[in-house]
């Protein structure tokens, strides 16, 4: 019997002209281990877990990467601005806006957004841009007014903290993966949730999850 995944899930990133994976894979362990929220230590893989790692992504249907700018290449699909949560002022008195504007003009790169951290930031970076990363889990929903708009306007959401960085916690004998991507997907503003992961079997089973409740 094969295993479950995601290839025959892709759906539109907003209007960028994208398909993307329902699950995107988060990066950070990959590469720190510093200055991060997680409930428990671990070590960064080394260059051969890190590429089964990969591998096993690509082979389960995850296209969406999430991943830092230390790009060897003539163009990036999605570049979002992440925000140190000053959402509003970056993206009225700062040229970064006009900048990614500029790039994506001249087919540098295929779309771009804010990562930010409140909801007049979110709705503001749509009105210009093609994406907002948003948090949105099951124990912070403050930020669905930013879904709603994209859902209106034909606009790509990305989930940021999809599970609560781990801290998501249910009554006994609730999956808090499955209720998470319950209360993700039934909004139809959501493209995915980013989920980082450097545990193979917690990416399979986050997998598995998704096309069951996708499929169900």
């Amino acid at each position: 019997m094969s295993l479950p995944s995601l290839h025959h899930l892709h759906r539109p990133l907003g209007s960028t002209g994208l398909r993307v994976s329902p699950l995107g894979l988060g990066t950070v362990k990959l590469g720190r281990d510093q200055g991060v929220k997680y409930p428990n230590g671990f070590t960064i893989p080394d260059d051969d877990q890190a590429r089964l790692l990969l591998a096993q992504a690509r082979e389960l249907g995850i296209n969406l990467i999430d991943t830092a700018p230390a790009y060897e290449t003539e163009h990036i699909d999605l570049v979002l601005v992440h925000s140190d949560g000053n959402d509003l002022h970056i993206l009225e008195h700062e040229e970064v806006y006009q900048t990614l504007e500029a790039l994506k003009r001249e087919g540098k790169i295929g779309g771009f957004g804010l990562s930010g951290k409140t909801v007049a930031g979110g709705l503001k970076a749509l009105e210009r841009g093609d994406c907002a990363m948003v948090t949105y889990n099951l124990n912070e929903q403050a930020e669905r007014p930013v879904l709603d708009y994209a859902a209106e306007h034909g606009k790509a959401i990305l989930v940021k903290k999809a599970l609560a960085s781990g801290h998501a916690c249910l009554s006994p004998g609730v999956d808090p993966v499955r209720a998470s991507f319950e209360l993700l997907f039934a909004h139809p503003g959501v493209s995915s949730a980013i989920v980082g992961t450097i545990n193979p079997v917690h990416l399979a089973h986050n997998v598995a999850t998704v096309a069951a409740v996708l499929g169900s």
